[in-house]
C-alpha cells in the first residue's frame, strides 16, 4: 500500500497532520464550538425562500464578487465600512489561506503567538510561507511589549492575532492590536471569530481599520449565526487589500445558494443572535462552576472555556467524560480542556459528568 512517504510531498508538510477534531456520535458535542443552537425558523423560512429563488438560475454561475452579500456585511459591521471594505469566502479559513497567498508565500514568513489557533500554521505552510511562534506568556496572556518586540525582531510580512483567543478564550486588549499594527511592516491578520460573544465593554479591532491599511480582521458566520454548515467567513479591510485578495481567489469561489443563505441570515440578524447571550450564560457558569471546583480557568469572551483537568491528567478526562457521553476538546495542551457552552441542558451533562471525576 501506498503511503505519504511513498510520494513527493513537499517537505514542509511532511510529518505534519490534518486539522481536525473528532466526530463521534455521542449525546453531548461539545468540542468543536459550534452553536448548539439550531437556526430558528423564523429564518429558515426565508432561507428557504431565498434559495427556491435561485434553484432555477444554477446553470449560471453565482455573483463572482458576492457583491450584495458584501453590501450585508458592511452593514451589518458598522464602522463606517461599505461593501468595498468587506470580501467574503468559504469560512474565515478560505480568507486566511487567501491573504497568506496574497501577502506571503515562499520567501516570506508568517508571525502567530501559540497556543492559538492550529490552522494558522498549516496554511502558512499549505501556502509555502515560514511560520514563526513568538509564543504567549505562562498565563497564555500576549502583551504590546512582547508582541511589537518579535515583530521588530522578526520583521514578518504578515502576522496572525486571535481575539478572542482560541482555545484559551480571552479577547486581546485594543492596544496591543495597535501596537503591532504600528510596528508591523507587512501585514496583520486579527482573527475574531467568536467576537460576538465577547464580554461587555470589549473593544474590538474594527475600529482600528481606518487608521492601519494594512490590518485585517476576519470574521465567521459559522459561530454566533449558527451557520457553521453554511460556510460563510468575511474580512473587513482597506478597499486595496479586497482588491489585492481578489487576485488569488478562485472563479466563482462562493456559491449562489450559500449567498443567498448567508443574505438572508443577516436579514434576520436578531433572530439569529438572540441565542447569543443563552450561549454567554452558559459559558460564564462553567467558569464559575469549575473555579469553585479549585480548576484553573482561563477569562472567555467567546463560546468555549479553556479548564485544567483534575490532577493534570487531560488524555484520561477527556476519555473519562466521552465514556460518559461528553465530547469535548484535547487541544494538546498539557493538562488543559476546552469545553464548549452548550445549551443548559448540554452544560448540566458536562458538569455532572466531571463531577464524578474530581
Amino acid at each position: 500500500m501506498t503511503t505519504l512517504d511513498d510520494l513527493p510531498l513537499r517537505d514542509e508538510l511532511r510529518g505534519m497532520s490534518p486539522y481536525g477534531a473528532p466526530q463521534l456520535d455521542v449525546a453531548v458535542r461539545l468540542n468543536t464550538n459550534e452553536n448548539s443552537y439550531p437556526v430558528p425558523d423564523v429564518a429558515v423560512a426565508e432561507m428557504e425562500k431565498a434559495l427556491a429563488g435561485v434553484l432555477r438560475d444554477l446553470n449560471r454561475y453565482p455573483d463572482r464578487d458576492a457583491f450584495a452579500l458584501r453590501e450585508d456585511l458592511a452593514a451589518y459591521l458598522g464602522h463606517g465600512l461599505s461593501s468595498r471594505n468587506v470580501w467574503a469566502a468559504n469560512g474565515s479559513n478560505e480568507i486566511q489561506q487567501q491573504l497568506l497567498q496574497t501577502f506571503a508565500g515562499p520567501g516570506r514568513t508568517a508571525l502567530g503567538f501559540l497556543p492559538s489557533y492550529s490552522m494558522h500554521p498549516l496554511l502558512a505552510a499549505g501556502t509555502g510561507t515560514a511560520w514563526v511562534d513568538g509564543r504567549r506568556g505562562e498565563d497564555f496572556e500576549l502583551t504590546a511589549e512582547h508582541a511589537v518586540a518579535k515583530v521588530r525582531e522578526i520583521a514578518p510580512d504578515l502576522v496572525f492575532l486571535c481575539s478572542p483567543n482560541n482555545p484559551t478564550g480571552t479577547a486581546l486588549p485594543l492596544e496591543v492590536v495597535a501596537a503591532v499594527a504600528e510596528a508591523a511592516p507587512g501585514m496583520v491578520v486579527v482573527d475574531e471569530a467568536y467576537a460576538e460573544f465577547a464580554r461587555t465593554g470589549t473593544v474590538f479591532a474594527l475600529s482600528l481599520i481606518q487608521r492601519h491599511p494594512r490590518l485585517v480582521v476576519t470574521r465567521t458566520m459559522s459561530k454566533a449565526f449558527a451557520l457553521a454548515g453554511g460556510r460563510v467567513g468575511y474580512l473587513a479591510a482597506d478597499p486595496a487589500v479586497v482588491d489585492a485578495v481578489q487576485l488569488v481567489r478562485l472563479p466563482y469561489h462562493l456559491s449562489s445558494m450559500t449567498q443567498a443563505v448567508a443574505r438572508a441570515a443577516l436579514a434576520h440578524t436578531d433572530a439569529l443572535l438572540s441565542t447569543v447571550d443563552a450561549v454567554k450564560e452558559q459559558r460564564d457558569r462553567i467558569v464559575a462552576t469549575l473555579r469553585g471546583w479549585g480548576l484553573p480557568v482561563a477569562d472567555s469572551d467567546a463560546n468555549f472555556v479553556l479548564f485544567g483537568a483534575p490532577r493534570g491528567d487531560s488524555k484520561g478526562i477527556w476519555q473519562a467524560l466521552l465514556d460518559r457521553g461528553v465530547l469535548i476538546r484535547d487541544v494538546g495542551l498539557p493538562g488543559r480542556l476546552r469545553v464548549t457552552a452548550g445549551t443548559p441542558e448540554e452544560t448540566g451533562a458536562f458538569l455532572n459528568a466531571l463531577e464524578e471525576l474530581l
